[in-house]
């Protein structure tokens, strides 16, 4: 698999996306060949809330020459040269009517910084300190921004749904938005996509599972302004990927309810199959799951990422590269989603068909026939666990909970246990 995610960041790397405009359309087309999407144009101007969608922007060329003629800053370079939705613009300026235009990060000098001026027009270019050091300070240059901000375009969203038995929704939400940077922008739509095809292969779906592809903040604004309602009936779980490309470990931030089901099952895989992780409480910032998490929302939707967004000195700058991330904490990062979708899948309130003492194992081939208490082993244990337990009050997440016994070890004995009629989800047989 990470092979293939490679495959797939090196052909999304080079494009220049935003809130809207071509390269969203291109990189959603690409992400089209792993997951069925479903491509929804937006028109700029449209109400969502408090916020209106913006003009759809794109741009051709954007540079800065001397006074020889050379281009010393080129958007064909690197597209975190350009300040995110500048406005056209042609001209001649002087150093220091220039210098108004540039931004730089002078305590990471040799880095070109990411930033945007998407409700405010204007225009400007991000260097690196260094080489804007070394700009001629006698020098008149030529300027160039070959941009458009078309009141008439659209923002560009993605979604995609796998109908399982339930209309109970399990929501994996991430950004297309960010030009070339790899953790904080690839990383999350690379995994959900992968995620997306393993889910895919599934059979007999408990969840719907909802995937979507916006710009962050106004594209989960607006999902919310149409389907923010139907969630609130029906979404179960949802997760926002994000930051979830890098080697360092494990971190949830957990929704705004703080005791969620995504909250819980995230918790307890965590727990149960990593050495070191992190749990952070919910705050109103961040990414998308501020939105979801909006007090009129309120929404069970928390974030499994690795190193949190702003915690990496190359967040949001260009060393946010392939030289960053992994390709197999790639992998493993869809894996662990996987592992907690599992979860989800599985977690029920199971009913002990034959309450009034324990069944009789054996005769059904589940007790060994031989040996003492002392040898029963690890899989009987587990099956009286989640007998005894298994009263209607008490979901599996609260079941290996009390038993300390791993959800991994639990499944393949719930399913035996189901299979000899001893176990279901039925209605309690208690009176």
């Amino acid at each position: 698999m990470k092979k293939q995610i490679e495959q797939y960041f090196d052909r999304l790397w080079p494009i220049n996306r935003s809130l809207s405009g071509n390269g969203n359309r291109g990189t959603l087309k690409i992400l089209s060949e792993i997951i069925d999407l479903n491509i929804i144009e937006v028109p700029s101007g449209t109400k969502c809330f408090d916020w209106t969608v913006p003009p759809e922007f794109n741009v051709k060329e954007a540079w800065i020459k001397d006074v020889n003629g050379e281009i010393v800053v080129d958007f064909a370079k690197n597209n975190l040269h350009l300040l995110g939705y500048s406005e056209p613009f042609r001209g001649k300026l002087s150093f220091e009517e220039l210098k108004t235009h540039i931004y730089t990060l002078p305590d990471q000098p040799d880095i070109i910084p990411y930033l945007t001026s998407y409700y405010k027009r204007r225009w400007g270019f991000c260097i690196a300190h260094n080489q804007f050091l070394k700009l001629n300070k006698n020098d008149i240059y030529e300027v160039f921004v070959d941009s458009t901000l078309n009141e008439s375009g659209s923002m560009t969203i993605g979604e995609a749904v796998i109908k399982g038995k339930s209309e109970k929704e399990i929501l994996l939400s991430t950004y297309i938005c960010h030009p070339s940077m790899a953790n904080n922008e690839l990383s999350g739509p690379l995994v959900s996509a992968f995620i997306y095809k393993k889910i895919k292969e599934r059979k007999n779906l408990k969840y719907s599972y909802r995937f979507v592809f916006v710009p962050e903040t106004i594209g989960s604004i607006y999902l919310l302004s149409v389907k923010g309602e139907y969630f609130k009936k029906n979404l179960e779980a949802g997760f926002v990927l994000t930051c979830i490309g890098d080697p360092g470990k494990f971190t949830y931030k957990k929704s705004r309810d703080g005791n969620s089901l995504p909250d819980k099952v995230t918790e307890l895989i965590l727990k149960q199959t990593e050495d070191s992780y992190n749990i952070i409480d919910f705050f109103p910032s961040g990414s998308d799951e501020r939105q979801y998490c909006s007090p009129g929302f309120n929404l069970p939707v928390g974030s499994l990422m690795r190193t949190m967004y702003g915690k990496f000195p190359e967040y949001h700058t260009s060393a946010d590269n392939k030289n960053f991330i992994s390709f197999e904490a790639m992998e493993k990062s869809v894996e662990k989603y996987l592992e907690i979708i599992e979860l989800l899948e599985k977690n029920e309130k199971y009913i002990n068909t034959m309450p009034y003492c324990e069944p009789q194992l054996g005769k059904r081939g589940l007790y060994p026939t031989l040996g003492s208490q002392k040898d029963t082993g690890n899989v009987v244990s587990a099956m009286m666990w989640v007998l005894n337990l298994s009263d209607g009050t008490n979901d599996l997440i609260s079941i290996s909970e009390k038993s300390k016994i791993p959800v991994k070890e639990l499944y393949p004995v719930i399913d035996k246990l189901i299979e000899n009629g001893i176990l279901n989800n039925g209605i309690s047989v208690f009176s």
